[in-house]
Protein backbone atom coordinates (compact mmCIF):
# COMPACT_ATOMS: atom_id res chain seq x y z
CA UNK A 1 0.00 0.00 0.00
CA UNK A 2 1.29 3.60 -0.84
CA UNK A 3 1.99 6.05 1.23
CA UNK A 4 2.64 9.38 1.20
CA UNK A 5 5.53 12.03 2.01
CA UNK A 6 5.74 15.26 4.49
CA UNK A 7 3.55 17.55 2.63
CA UNK A 8 0.51 15.65 2.51
CA UNK A 9 1.02 14.38 5.97
CA UNK A 10 1.09 17.93 7.11
CA UNK A 11 -2.63 18.46 5.14
CA UNK A 12 -3.43 14.80 6.98
CA UNK A 13 -2.61 16.80 10.17
CA UNK A 14 -4.37 19.49 9.08
CA UNK A 15 -8.18 17.39 8.91
CA UNK A 16 -7.40 14.95 11.46
CA UNK A 17 -10.29 14.66 13.99
CA UNK A 18 -10.11 16.81 16.56
CA UNK A 19 -7.74 19.41 14.95
CA UNK A 20 -10.64 20.81 11.99
CA UNK A 21 -14.16 20.05 13.43
CA UNK A 22 -14.76 24.09 15.03
CA UNK A 23 -13.87 25.24 11.61
CA UNK A 24 -15.11 23.09 9.38
CA UNK A 25 -17.37 24.59 7.02
CA UNK A 26 -18.75 25.11 3.48
CA UNK A 27 -15.79 25.49 1.86
CA UNK A 28 -14.49 22.31 2.96
CA UNK A 29 -17.17 20.25 1.25
CA UNK A 30 -16.71 18.89 -2.34
CA UNK A 31 -20.06 17.93 -4.08
CA UNK A 32 -19.93 15.10 -6.88
CA UNK A 33 -23.37 14.76 -9.04
CA UNK A 34 -24.08 12.25 -11.98
CA UNK A 35 -23.60 14.69 -15.34
CA UNK A 36 -26.44 12.48 -16.82
CA UNK A 37 -29.08 13.66 -14.33
CA UNK A 38 -30.86 16.96 -14.73
CA UNK A 39 -32.22 15.78 -10.81
CA UNK A 40 -28.56 15.15 -9.71
CA UNK A 41 -27.36 18.41 -10.90
CA UNK A 42 -30.26 19.87 -9.41
CA UNK A 43 -29.52 18.88 -6.30
CA UNK A 44 -25.99 19.63 -6.03
CA UNK A 45 -26.80 23.33 -6.70
CA UNK A 46 -29.41 23.27 -4.34
CA UNK A 47 -27.07 22.16 -1.92
CA UNK A 48 -24.58 24.42 -2.51
CA UNK A 49 -26.91 27.84 -2.59
CA UNK A 50 -28.62 26.94 0.75
CA UNK A 51 -25.56 25.92 2.54
CA UNK A 52 -22.88 28.44 0.56
CA UNK A 53 -21.04 25.63 -1.06
CA UNK A 54 -18.55 27.50 -3.73
CA UNK A 55 -20.17 27.08 -7.09
CA UNK A 56 -16.83 26.02 -8.26
CA UNK A 57 -16.97 22.57 -5.79
CA UNK A 58 -19.20 21.25 -7.89
CA UNK A 59 -18.09 18.37 -9.95
CA UNK A 60 -20.27 16.72 -12.64
CA UNK A 61 -19.31 13.48 -14.39
CA UNK A 62 -21.06 11.12 -16.69
CA UNK A 63 -21.92 7.85 -15.12
CA UNK A 64 -24.46 5.62 -14.93
CA UNK A 65 -27.98 5.48 -13.72
CA UNK A 66 -28.11 3.01 -11.35
CA UNK A 67 -27.59 2.23 -7.98
CA UNK A 68 -24.51 -0.59 -8.59
CA UNK A 69 -21.88 -0.22 -10.80
CA UNK A 70 -18.98 -2.71 -11.64
CA UNK A 71 -15.85 -2.11 -9.89
CA UNK A 72 -14.52 -1.54 -13.22
CA UNK A 73 -16.80 1.21 -14.16
CA UNK A 74 -16.71 2.79 -10.72
CA UNK A 75 -12.60 3.37 -11.55
CA UNK A 76 -12.69 4.65 -14.77
CA UNK A 77 -15.97 6.69 -14.41
CA UNK A 78 -15.86 7.98 -11.12
CA UNK A 79 -12.49 7.40 -8.37
CA UNK A 80 -10.01 8.30 -11.84
CA UNK A 81 -11.57 11.48 -13.50
CA UNK A 82 -12.67 12.62 -10.11
CA UNK A 83 -9.26 12.09 -8.47
CA UNK A 84 -8.07 13.89 -11.67
CA UNK A 85 -10.25 16.76 -11.40
CA UNK A 86 -9.58 17.92 -7.95
CA UNK A 87 -6.00 16.58 -7.90
CA UNK A 88 -4.81 20.87 -7.71
CA UNK A 89 -7.17 20.90 -4.56
CA UNK A 90 -7.04 18.13 -2.46
CA UNK A 91 -6.03 19.76 0.43
CA UNK A 92 -8.97 21.47 0.70
CA UNK A 93 -11.35 18.40 0.22
CA UNK A 94 -11.88 17.74 3.92
CA UNK A 95 -15.23 16.29 2.57
CA UNK A 96 -17.02 14.89 -0.36
CA UNK A 97 -20.80 14.79 -0.45
CA UNK A 98 -22.40 12.53 -3.11
CA UNK A 99 -25.79 12.86 -4.12
CA UNK A 100 -28.88 11.18 -5.74
CA UNK A 101 -27.82 9.89 -9.02
CA UNK A 102 -24.52 8.58 -7.62
CA UNK A 103 -24.32 5.14 -8.16
CA UNK A 104 -24.60 3.78 -4.38
CA UNK A 105 -22.32 0.39 -4.33
CA UNK A 106 -19.54 -1.09 -6.25
CA UNK A 107 -20.59 -4.53 -6.96
CA UNK A 108 -17.91 -7.60 -6.24
CA UNK A 109 -14.81 -8.10 -7.96
CA UNK A 110 -14.86 -11.42 -10.52
CA UNK A 111 -12.15 -13.73 -8.92
CA UNK A 112 -9.06 -14.45 -11.11
CA UNK A 113 -8.44 -17.85 -12.74
CA UNK A 114 -5.00 -17.92 -11.20
CA UNK A 115 -6.91 -17.46 -8.13
CA UNK A 116 -9.53 -20.05 -8.47
CA UNK A 117 -6.61 -22.78 -8.91
CA UNK A 118 -5.39 -21.22 -5.83
CA UNK A 119 -8.99 -21.46 -3.68
CA UNK A 120 -8.87 -25.52 -4.61
CA UNK A 121 -6.14 -26.38 -3.44
CA UNK A 122 -6.68 -24.38 -0.49
CA UNK A 123 -10.09 -25.89 0.11
CA UNK A 124 -8.54 -29.54 -0.09
CA UNK A 125 -6.37 -28.44 2.66
CA UNK A 126 -9.12 -27.86 4.67
CA UNK A 127 -11.28 -30.86 3.77
CA UNK A 128 -7.79 -33.13 5.19
CA UNK A 129 -8.11 -30.48 8.37
CA UNK A 130 -11.18 -31.55 9.24
CA UNK A 131 -11.06 -35.08 10.73
CA UNK A 132 -8.16 -33.81 12.35
CA UNK A 133 -10.38 -30.92 14.09
CA UNK A 134 -12.95 -33.00 14.78
CA UNK A 135 -10.67 -35.63 16.40
CA UNK A 136 -8.84 -33.19 18.32
CA UNK A 137 -12.26 -31.79 19.74
CA UNK A 138 -13.88 -35.78 20.38
CA UNK A 139 -10.29 -35.93 22.12
CA UNK A 140 -10.28 -32.60 24.30
CA UNK A 141 -13.88 -33.83 25.58
CA UNK A 142 -12.86 -36.90 26.02
CA UNK A 143 -10.13 -35.98 28.38
CA UNK A 144 -12.13 -33.55 30.35
CA UNK A 145 -14.31 -36.13 31.31
CA UNK A 146 -11.44 -38.23 32.62
CA UNK A 147 -10.00 -34.90 34.13
CA UNK A 148 -13.05 -34.93 36.42
CA UNK A 149 -13.04 -38.21 38.26
CA UNK A 150 -8.72 -38.12 38.17
CA UNK A 151 -7.71 -34.37 38.41
CA UNK A 152 -4.10 -35.64 38.01
CA UNK A 153 -4.79 -35.94 34.19
CA UNK A 154 -5.38 -31.67 33.76
CA UNK A 155 -2.38 -31.68 32.03
CA UNK A 156 -3.18 -34.04 29.26
CA UNK A 157 -6.71 -31.19 29.32
CA UNK A 158 -4.19 -28.69 28.29
CA UNK A 159 -2.37 -30.72 25.65
CA UNK A 160 -5.64 -31.91 24.15
CA UNK A 161 -6.68 -28.23 24.70
CA UNK A 162 -3.68 -26.42 22.81
CA UNK A 163 -3.67 -29.00 20.15
CA UNK A 164 -6.92 -28.23 19.25
CA UNK A 165 -6.10 -24.65 19.34
CA UNK A 166 -3.67 -24.58 16.81
CA UNK A 167 -5.56 -26.44 14.68
CA UNK A 168 -8.48 -24.35 14.91
CA UNK A 169 -5.75 -21.70 14.40
CA UNK A 170 -5.17 -23.08 10.77
CA UNK A 171 -8.51 -23.83 9.40
CA UNK A 172 -9.34 -19.86 10.23
CA UNK A 173 -5.73 -18.91 8.48
CA UNK A 174 -7.60 -21.51 5.30
CA UNK A 175 -10.54 -20.27 5.39
CA UNK A 176 -9.43 -16.43 5.40
CA UNK A 177 -7.22 -17.11 2.67
CA UNK A 178 -10.25 -18.73 1.17
CA UNK A 179 -12.49 -15.38 1.62
CA UNK A 180 -9.53 -12.74 0.54
CA UNK A 181 -9.02 -14.71 -3.18
CA UNK A 182 -12.84 -15.26 -4.04
CA UNK A 183 -13.88 -11.95 -3.46
CA UNK A 184 -16.83 -12.81 -2.65
CA UNK A 185 -16.50 -10.01 0.37
CA UNK A 186 -15.42 -6.78 -2.21
CA UNK A 187 -18.60 -5.45 -2.37
CA UNK A 188 -18.62 -2.22 -1.28
CA UNK A 189 -20.50 1.56 -0.78
CA UNK A 190 -19.03 3.90 -3.16
CA UNK A 191 -19.05 6.56 -0.95
CA UNK A 192 -16.45 4.49 1.68
CA UNK A 193 -14.22 3.75 -1.46
CA UNK A 194 -13.85 7.62 -2.02
CA UNK A 195 -13.18 8.05 1.25
CA UNK A 196 -9.90 6.20 0.25
CA UNK A 197 -9.62 8.90 -3.53
CA UNK A 198 -5.89 9.31 -2.21
CA UNK A 199 -5.06 6.40 -1.69
CA UNK A 200 -2.62 4.36 -3.99
CA UNK A 201 -2.96 0.37 -4.58
CA UNK A 202 -4.59 -1.37 -1.36
CA UNK A 203 -6.31 -4.41 -0.76
CA UNK A 204 -9.85 -4.68 -1.95
CA UNK A 205 -10.80 -8.10 -0.70
CA UNK A 206 -12.87 -6.65 2.40
CA UNK A 207 -12.44 -3.63 4.29
CA UNK A 208 -9.78 -1.44 5.90
CA UNK A 209 -8.98 0.37 8.96
CA UNK A 210 -10.29 4.21 9.49
CA UNK A 211 -7.71 6.46 10.60
CA UNK A 212 -10.44 8.46 11.18
CA UNK A 213 -11.36 6.83 14.03
CA UNK A 214 -11.24 9.07 17.53
CA UNK A 215 -9.34 5.72 19.10
CA UNK A 216 -6.97 4.89 16.49
CA UNK A 217 -3.34 5.40 17.22
CA UNK A 218 -2.20 8.87 16.23
CA UNK A 219 1.27 7.21 15.45
CA UNK A 220 -0.46 4.98 12.94
CA UNK A 221 -2.76 7.76 11.63
CA UNK A 222 0.15 9.93 10.60
CA UNK A 223 1.28 7.01 8.62
CA UNK A 224 -2.02 6.88 6.72
CA UNK A 225 -2.31 8.39 3.59
CA UNK A 226 -5.54 11.01 4.13
CA UNK A 227 -9.08 9.91 4.24
CA UNK A 228 -11.56 12.44 2.84
CA UNK A 229 -14.79 12.36 4.77
CA UNK A 230 -17.86 11.08 2.82
CA UNK A 231 -21.93 11.59 3.25
CA UNK A 232 -24.63 11.50 0.45
CA UNK A 233 -27.63 13.35 -0.08
CA UNK A 234 -29.92 10.87 -1.24
CA UNK A 235 -33.59 9.31 -0.88
CA UNK A 236 -36.61 8.20 -2.07
CA UNK A 237 -37.56 11.33 -3.61
CA UNK A 238 -35.82 15.26 -4.60
CA UNK A 239 -38.35 16.49 -2.34
CA UNK A 240 -37.72 13.88 0.41
CA UNK A 241 -33.94 15.11 0.28
CA UNK A 242 -34.55 18.92 -0.28
CA UNK A 243 -36.30 18.65 3.07
CA UNK A 244 -33.48 17.30 5.25
CA UNK A 245 -31.80 19.79 3.67
CA UNK A 246 -34.32 22.06 4.85
CA UNK A 247 -34.50 20.67 7.89
CA UNK A 248 -30.79 20.83 9.32
CA UNK A 249 -30.70 24.31 8.17
CA UNK A 250 -33.73 25.37 10.08
CA UNK A 251 -33.07 23.28 13.41
CA UNK A 252 -29.73 25.14 13.68
CA UNK A 253 -31.26 28.49 12.55
CA UNK A 254 -33.64 27.87 15.86
CA UNK A 255 -29.87 27.25 17.53
CA UNK A 256 -31.92 23.75 19.54
CA UNK A 257 -33.22 20.11 19.03
CA UNK A 258 -35.37 19.26 21.43
CA UNK A 259 -37.88 16.07 21.92
CA UNK A 260 -37.92 12.10 23.12
CA UNK A 261 -35.26 10.02 22.61
CA UNK A 262 -36.40 6.26 21.77
CA UNK A 263 -33.50 3.28 22.24
CA UNK A 264 -34.41 -0.26 21.36
CA UNK A 265 -32.76 -3.08 22.57
CA UNK A 266 -32.31 -6.56 22.60
CA UNK A 267 -31.80 -7.71 26.27
CA UNK A 268 -28.58 -9.28 25.40
CA UNK A 269 -25.70 -9.18 28.14
CA UNK A 270 -22.48 -8.10 27.98
CA UNK A 271 -19.07 -9.25 29.66
CA UNK A 272 -16.21 -7.04 28.40
CA UNK A 273 -13.90 -10.12 29.79
CA UNK A 274 -15.60 -12.42 26.92
CA UNK A 275 -15.85 -9.65 24.29
CA UNK A 276 -12.73 -7.30 25.10
CA UNK A 277 -13.51 -5.09 21.88
CA UNK A 278 -17.55 -5.28 22.49
CA UNK A 279 -18.31 -6.32 18.65
CA UNK A 280 -20.84 -8.91 20.33
CA UNK A 281 -24.15 -8.64 19.94
CA UNK A 282 -23.65 -8.69 23.77
CA UNK A 283 -21.79 -5.51 22.95
CA UNK A 284 -23.71 -3.30 20.84
CA UNK A 285 -26.74 -3.95 22.86
CA UNK A 286 -24.72 -2.56 26.08
CA UNK A 287 -23.64 0.54 23.94
CA UNK A 288 -27.06 1.03 23.20
CA UNK A 289 -28.29 0.70 26.67
CA UNK A 290 -25.70 3.44 27.07
CA UNK A 291 -27.02 5.68 24.61
CA UNK A 292 -30.21 5.31 26.78
CA UNK A 293 -28.62 6.28 30.31
CA UNK A 294 -26.45 9.06 28.19
CA UNK A 295 -29.57 10.91 26.77
CA UNK A 296 -31.42 10.91 29.79
CA UNK A 297 -29.46 11.16 32.38
CA UNK A 298 -26.43 13.63 30.99
CA UNK A 299 -28.24 15.42 27.91
CA UNK A 300 -31.57 15.65 29.95
CA UNK A 301 -33.68 14.45 27.11
CA UNK A 302 -36.99 12.19 28.03
CA UNK A 303 -36.01 8.76 26.47
CA UNK A 304 -37.91 5.36 26.43
CA UNK A 305 -36.10 2.30 26.65
CA UNK A 306 -37.23 -0.85 25.25
CA UNK A 307 -35.17 -4.11 26.92
CA UNK A 308 -36.31 -6.52 24.52
CA UNK A 309 -36.36 -8.38 21.48
CA UNK A 310 -40.10 -6.74 21.13
CA UNK A 311 -39.28 -3.62 18.64
CA UNK A 312 -41.36 -0.52 18.97
CA UNK A 313 -44.80 -0.66 17.19
CA UNK A 314 -46.11 1.39 14.64
CA UNK A 315 -47.32 4.78 15.87
CA UNK A 316 -45.61 4.21 19.65
CA UNK A 317 -42.94 6.79 19.69
CA UNK A 318 -43.86 10.74 19.12
CA UNK A 319 -41.91 13.09 18.87
CA UNK A 320 -38.63 11.66 18.48
CA UNK A 321 -35.49 13.44 18.04
CA UNK A 322 -33.03 10.12 18.19
CA UNK A 323 -33.93 6.71 17.32
CA UNK A 324 -31.64 3.93 17.38
CA UNK A 325 -32.70 0.38 17.48
CA UNK A 326 -32.68 -3.23 16.00
CA UNK A 327 -33.27 -5.35 14.16
CA UNK A 328 -36.06 -6.13 11.98
CA UNK A 329 -34.13 -7.28 8.72
CA UNK A 330 -35.67 -5.42 5.35
CA UNK A 331 -38.86 -4.86 7.40
CA UNK A 332 -39.40 -0.94 8.49
CA UNK A 333 -41.59 -0.28 10.93
CA UNK A 334 -42.90 2.72 11.06
CA UNK A 335 -42.81 3.33 15.02
CA UNK A 336 -41.59 7.48 15.05
CA UNK A 337 -43.31 10.40 14.65
CA UNK A 338 -40.19 12.33 13.86
CA UNK A 339 -39.71 16.09 15.00
CA UNK A 340 -37.93 18.62 12.35
CA UNK A 341 -33.86 17.26 12.51
CA UNK A 342 -34.49 13.95 14.33
CA UNK A 343 -31.40 11.38 13.19
CA UNK A 344 -32.51 7.63 13.36
CA UNK A 345 -30.61 4.59 12.67
CA UNK A 346 -31.79 1.21 12.51
CA UNK A 347 -28.81 -1.68 13.18
CA UNK A 348 -29.46 -3.95 10.53
CA UNK A 349 -27.99 -5.31 7.54
CA UNK A 350 -28.95 -4.24 4.32
CA UNK A 351 -31.01 -1.66 5.00
CA UNK A 352 -29.51 0.76 2.78
CA UNK A 353 -29.24 -1.58 -0.35
CA UNK A 354 -31.79 1.02 -2.55
CA UNK A 355 -32.52 3.99 -1.36
CA UNK A 356 -35.71 4.35 -4.23
CA UNK A 357 -39.02 4.38 -3.23
CA UNK A 358 -41.29 1.08 -2.79
CA UNK A 359 -39.21 -1.30 -0.78
CA UNK A 360 -39.36 -2.51 2.87
CA UNK A 361 -35.51 -0.81 3.85
CA UNK A 362 -34.82 1.30 6.95
CA UNK A 363 -32.95 3.59 5.20
CA UNK A 364 -35.35 5.38 2.57
CA UNK A 365 -38.19 4.89 4.78
CA UNK A 366 -36.89 6.39 7.81
CA UNK A 367 -36.39 9.79 5.28
CA UNK A 368 -39.42 9.15 3.86
CA UNK A 369 -40.93 9.41 7.46
CA UNK A 370 -39.21 12.67 8.32
CA UNK A 371 -35.56 11.90 9.54
CA UNK A 372 -33.30 14.19 8.58
CA UNK A 373 -29.96 11.71 8.64
CA UNK A 374 -29.44 8.11 9.18
CA UNK A 375 -26.79 5.76 7.89
CA UNK A 376 -26.92 2.18 7.10
CA UNK A 377 -25.15 -0.50 4.88
CA UNK A 378 -25.13 -1.15 0.92
CA UNK A 379 -24.43 -4.98 1.64
CA UNK A 380 -23.87 -7.40 4.59
CA UNK A 381 -21.50 -5.71 6.47
CA UNK A 382 -21.31 -7.27 9.54
CA UNK A 383 -22.38 -6.16 12.91
CA UNK A 384 -18.56 -4.70 13.92
CA UNK A 385 -18.52 -1.92 10.90
CA UNK A 386 -21.60 0.19 12.48
CA UNK A 387 -20.67 2.97 14.93
CA UNK A 388 -20.85 2.16 18.37
CA UNK A 389 -24.37 3.94 19.26
CA UNK A 390 -23.14 6.16 22.31
CA UNK A 391 -20.11 7.54 20.61
CA UNK A 392 -22.08 8.41 17.66
CA UNK A 393 -24.96 10.03 18.92
CA UNK A 394 -22.88 11.08 22.00
CA UNK A 395 -20.06 13.52 19.78
CA UNK A 396 -23.10 14.74 18.24
CA UNK A 397 -24.88 16.45 21.27
CA UNK A 398 -21.82 17.76 22.21
CA UNK A 399 -21.97 19.86 19.66
CA UNK A 400 -18.44 20.48 18.34
CA UNK A 401 -18.94 18.36 15.40
CA UNK A 402 -20.92 17.85 12.43
CA UNK A 403 -22.82 14.88 11.36
CA UNK A 404 -20.19 13.84 9.16
CA UNK A 405 -17.24 14.27 11.67
CA UNK A 406 -19.59 12.15 14.09
CA UNK A 407 -19.93 9.49 11.71
CA UNK A 408 -15.86 9.42 10.97
CA UNK A 409 -15.14 9.50 14.13
CA UNK A 410 -16.61 6.64 15.08
CA UNK A 411 -16.82 4.57 12.07
CA UNK A 412 -14.49 1.44 12.05
CA UNK A 413 -13.27 0.75 8.61
CA UNK A 414 -13.59 2.11 5.15
CA UNK A 415 -13.54 0.54 1.72
CA UNK A 416 -16.60 -1.34 3.21
CA UNK A 417 -20.57 -1.23 3.37
CA UNK A 418 -21.59 1.76 5.57
CA UNK A 419 -23.12 4.66 3.90
CA UNK A 420 -24.20 8.24 6.21
CA UNK A 421 -27.13 10.18 4.81
CA UNK A 422 -27.56 13.70 5.35
CA UNK A 423 -26.12 16.91 5.55
CA UNK A 424 -22.82 16.80 6.17
CA UNK A 425 -22.88 19.88 8.15
CA UNK A 426 -25.58 19.34 10.51
CA UNK A 427 -24.57 20.24 13.62
CA UNK A 428 -27.73 21.12 15.53
CA UNK A 429 -26.26 21.59 19.04
CA UNK A 430 -23.57 23.71 17.97
CA UNK A 431 -25.09 26.64 19.93
CA UNK A 432 -27.03 24.70 22.86
CA UNK A 433 -24.45 21.59 23.21
CA UNK A 434 -26.13 18.57 25.39
CA UNK A 435 -22.67 16.95 26.52
CA UNK A 436 -19.22 17.73 26.86
CA UNK A 437 -16.26 15.77 25.23
CA UNK A 438 -15.39 14.16 28.46
CA UNK A 439 -18.22 12.58 28.58
CA UNK A 440 -18.05 10.31 25.72
CA UNK A 441 -16.61 7.34 26.61
CA UNK A 442 -15.23 4.21 24.75
CA UNK A 443 -18.74 2.19 23.85
CA UNK A 444 -19.42 -0.39 25.56
CA UNK A 445 -17.50 0.75 28.76
CA UNK A 446 -14.18 -0.93 29.42
CA UNK A 447 -13.87 -2.47 25.64
CA UNK A 448 -11.14 -1.42 23.26
CA UNK A 449 -10.98 -0.58 19.46
CA UNK A 450 -9.90 -3.53 17.63
CA UNK A 451 -8.21 -1.25 15.13
CA UNK A 452 -6.50 1.13 17.63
Amino acid sequence: MSRVGLALLVVWALVAPGVASADLGPADVFILANADSGPSIELAEYYAHRRGVPREHIVSLPMPLTEEVSRADFDRLIRDPLRARLAERRGQVKVLLTVNGVPLRVAAQSTRPEDERRIGVLKQERAHLEPRLRAAKENLANKQTAAKENPALSNQVAEAKLHLDRLTVQDRKLDEQIILLSQDQSVAAVDSELALLWWGDYPLARWLPNPLHWQFSPARRMQAPPVVMTCRLDGPSLTVIKRMIDDALAVESDGDLTGHVYVDGKGDGFDVGADPTGTSYGGYDESLRELYRLAQNEAGFPATYEPTSRLFPAGSCPDAVFYCGWYSLASYIPSNQFVRGAVAVHIASLEAVSLRAGNRYWCPNLLMDGAAATMGAVAEPYLFAFPRPAEFFGFLMTGRYTLVECYFRTLPVNSWQMVLLGDPLYNPFRNKPRLKIDQIKPSPRGSRFPYG
